[in-house]
């Protein structure tokens, strides 16, 4: 593919793994105070600009991207457009269209003792921020909630993956060539540049990674009692009952677990099917991998569509839960190759896997993919509860009684219906985790939200009915507020 004119080369990967120095952080997180503050009165029309200005350098750089996510793990363009580029687009397609009303100041009525005063609710920029992102998107998952930072007023530091260097050094010349310093900076470096960052008083921290790391980032705000979104992750369980639509259900859990090539954090991490239909899901699971990926396994692995994992500890550690479920007595019915060499690992499905196994505890992360038996819905919700909280969960069913069942006695971040993953693209829908999973929202108007203080502002009026309630405390007084107190418990009007 050829490159765009005024485009940004991307550089070598051995020229990207030095940490960033402490004292250059802490002087532009210093720097950056100033504009914050600015900012506070920056207006619609400023703030859409910021954020032009960051599309057309991304989409200018978009075949440098293609190179850039080749280089670091073998990523094809179209996923690369389908599952980076898509999302930012869309949010700040989202954003650049509803800003103006999202900024407008709030009204609201007063409640019964506030008769006589006026409210609203007016959105401020929380001030300087850090985003933390993570190497499974790690263009989606830094430039998307940058989108929203911008949107609310804010400057950011951004601290992207070491693990994807190609992509992350792309995206730090574009950030300096769209802004100075002092309003948006990227930084890169492994855990001592982010112990560096997390060090820093931020005025709100956003950081997308695993709840190990999440409880590691919340201590560090803590420090400063730094307000923090958290986007995890966790187990996430996807059942097939016996009504579901096989085909359909096959055809979309595919995809949904085998994108990125199962490095999503969003992704089905095993499947309960009703034991009337498993044979035939997973007969039908089989003929997606095939026509997708190739009849043989040497078809497999040869495939442009599969993106191998991120290095090779990744890789032996997604082989390790294999061999663990294998030796076990687990059986692949499709898949199992591995070649830690080229960071391979075939799409894999596995049957008969017994309760010990390692995989069944753990966030998977990988090509693998565990099909469990069950008769007895009520016994997979128990399951399910048992465990930490999912940051999502599938459920195929036609039955809306089971439907109803599901999604009134789980808890997760998200859920879908007879779909999975697309709750992530959906700008409508607050995307965010619950206790383990996460703390907090993104995207569309809850990720504005994530990024601002909402600030409750109340004006009075010259009839200032608050009087009643000054001392000195009469007798008559006391009785005036105990029938204004007795009042409130008739019902709401």
């Amino acid at each position: 593919m050829s490159s765009p004119h005024n485009t940004v080369v991307p550089m070598p990967a051995s020229h990207l793994h030095d940490e960033a120095k402490p004292a250059a952080m802490a002087a532009v997180f210093a720097r950056q105070q100033e504009t914050a503050i600015r900012w506070r009165e920056s207006t619609a029309a400023e703030r859409i600009d910021r954020i032009k200005r960051l599309r057309e350098a991304l989409l200018d750089n978009r075949d440098n991207f293609y190179a850039a996510f080749a280089a670091d793990y073998r990523k094809s363009p179209s996923e690369v457009e389908a599952s980076e580029f898509l999302p930012v687009l869309e949010e700040m397609r989202h954003v650049l269209g509803r800003l103006k009303r999202w900024m407008k100041p709030h009204k609201l009525w007063p409640t019964t003792t506030m008769l006589g005063t006026s409210a609203w609710v007016q959105c401020q920029p929380r001030g300087r921020v850090l985003i933390v992102a993570p190497w499974n998107y790690p263009l989606s998952l830094c430039l998307g909630p940058l989108v929203s930072a911008l949107a609310a007023g804010n400057t950011a530091i951004i601290k992207p993956s070491e693990m994807t260097p190609a992509v992350s050094g792309l995206m730090a010349r574009i950030i300096a060539k769209v802004f100075p310093e002092n309003e948006v900076a990227l930084f890169q470096g492994s855990t001592p540049t982010s112990t560096a960052l997390l060090a820093l008083p931020f005025d709100h921290i956003f950081f997308t990674g695993s709840p190990a790391v999440g409880k590691v980032v919340m201590t560090a705000a803590a420090q400063h009692l730094t307000s923090v979104t958290l986007e995890l992750g966790g187990r996430s369980p996807t059942i097939v009952d016996e009504s579901a639509n096989l085909t359909l259900a096959a055809e979309t859990l595919m995809w949904g677990k085998f994108i990125n090539n199962g490095q999503t954090c969003v992704a089905p991490d095993h499947v309960y099917v009703h034991t009337s239909v498993k044979p035939a899901f997973i007969d039908e699971c089989k003929k997606v991998l095939k026509a997708r990926y190739g009849e043989t396994p040497g078809q497999q692995k040869a495939s442009q569509d599969l993106t191998r994992i991120v290095n090779g500890r990744h890789t032996q550690r997604v082989a390790a839960l294999l061999s663990d479920a294998l030796a076990r007595g687990a059986v692949a019915v499709a898949g199992g190759e591995v070649d830690e060499a080229q960071c391979y690992v075939a799409p894999t499905l596995l049957d008969q896997v017994p309760a010990g196994a390692d995989i069944l505890s753990t966030e998977i992360f990988g090509p693998l993919l565990p099909i469990l038996s069950y008769s007895d819905l009520d016994q997979v919700i128990a399951e399910i509860n048992a465990g930490p909280k999912p940051l999502a969960l599938y459920f195929w069913s036609r039955k809306q009684a089971h439907i109803d069942k599901v999604l009134t006695r789980t808890s997760s971040g998200g859920a879908c219906i007879n779909h999975c993953v697309a709750q992530f693209a959906h700008g409508n829908l607050p995307f965010g985790g619950v206790n383990n999973s996460g703390i907090g929202n993104a995207h569309g108007v809850y990720g504005f939200k994530a990024f601002s203080h909402e600030r409750a502002v109340l004006r009075s009026s010259p009839l200032m009915l608050i009087k009643l309630f000054f001392p000195p405390y009469t007798l008559n007084r006391y009785k005036l507020i105990r029938q204004v107190v007795d009042m409130l418990r008739l019902p709401m009007i």
